[in-house]
């Protein structure tokens, strides 16, 4: 566990990279910029993404302030500004894993209710995914939506937005908000969203890794259940973690194929909206009459 200050150079790299990439595609034509947004900025932006998931862990500096100004930076070729929000929504979902009305990760009931198995249903889903993942937020009552920190990353966002588009030029801004739909949507990228808490390969396991060699672009964030275990863990050393515990983390079920995840996520009739472990009352457990283990048990279920 610890803190992992050089993460910033990869942060910089990647941001210079994508405004880098828009300038030179600032007068290409649309199909031009479509492409290498498909192939090449979905890349950064996901990486990006999986930068401001280090900073909403403060796995950079020991100050908080430091670590939120680096999601800051970390958010400006996202296009919208999510950053600061990410960060509430997502350690509750660490802590309340499965719960509705506390885990934005799940989708809402009249999501998976509307998409439910079908492939069409399922794709448009994913080219969507940004949408259904801000409505969800709007169930989660616990969370403050608007304090200084939120109002600095709009602020600061929307001002590199119109920057890109004032001094660079409108395919510049197009490039960058393609690139933020493909790296978590319609994309092999866009199965990372299944693979780490979809049932997809047994139902009895709720949360998987991946690790497959897109981990090298995406700053292992593939390791998903070493990450859960031990979220105070930078990208770096998550595999270092697994190959010290061969024991817990080899005789689970993986994914070594997002790609492959992909296709099966839209074809599969099998696996839908409603293929999550969902928990009631802020993940307490339940005693029944037909089920009354004893309290070291409940007490063990509870801490987890």
């Amino acid at each position: 566990m610890g803190k992992n200050p050089l993460t910033i150079f990869a942060i910089l790299g990647l941001v210079g990279g994508m405004i880098g990439i828009s300038y030179f595609l600032r007068d290409s034509a649309w199909w031009v910029v479509l492409l290498v947004a498909y192939g090449i900025g979905a890349f950064f932006n996901h990486a990006l993404f999986v930068m401001i998931h280090e900073c909403s862990h403060h796995l950079l500096f020991k100050i908080k302030a430091l670590n939120r100004l680096a999601a800051i930076l970390s958010n400006l070729p996202i296009v919208f500004p999510s950053a600061i929000s990410f960060e509430r929504y997502h350690i509750k979902h660490h802590s309340f894993q499965g719960v509705h009305e506390l885990d934005a990760d799940l989708p809402d009931f009249w999501e998976a209710k509307w998409i439910n198995n079908t492939t069409l249903g399922k794709a448009l889903w994913l080219l969507l995914f940004p949408v259904f993942q801000v409505i969800r937020t709007f169930r989660l009552k616990e969370i403050k939506p608007v304090d200084g920190w939120i109002i600095t990353n709009w602020t600061i966002q929307l001002s590199f937005d119109v920057a890109i588009w004032v001094f660079i030029g409108p395919q510049a801004f197009a490039f960058m908000l393609a690139s933020f739909f493909f790296s978590v949507g319609l994309h092999p990228l866009g199965a990372r969203w299944i693979q780490e808490h979809y049932l997809t390969l047994d139902e009895n396991q709720e949360t998987y890794s991946y690790y497959g060699g897109l981990n090298t672009l995406a700053f292992n964030v593939g390791f998903h259940n070493e990450h859960h275990d031990f979220p105070s863990i930078p990208w770096n050393r998550l595999p270092e973690l697994k190959k010290s515990a061969p024991t817990f983390y080899d005789s689970l079920f993986s994914h070594q194929s997002w790609t492959k995840l992909f296709f099966r996520f839209l074809f599969d009739k099998k696996i839908s909206l409603y293929s999550r472990t969902v928990r009631n009352e802020r993940g307490k457990v339940k005693l029944t009459d037909e089920s009354k283990p004893d309290l070291e048990m409940v007490k063990e279920k509870e801490l987890a």
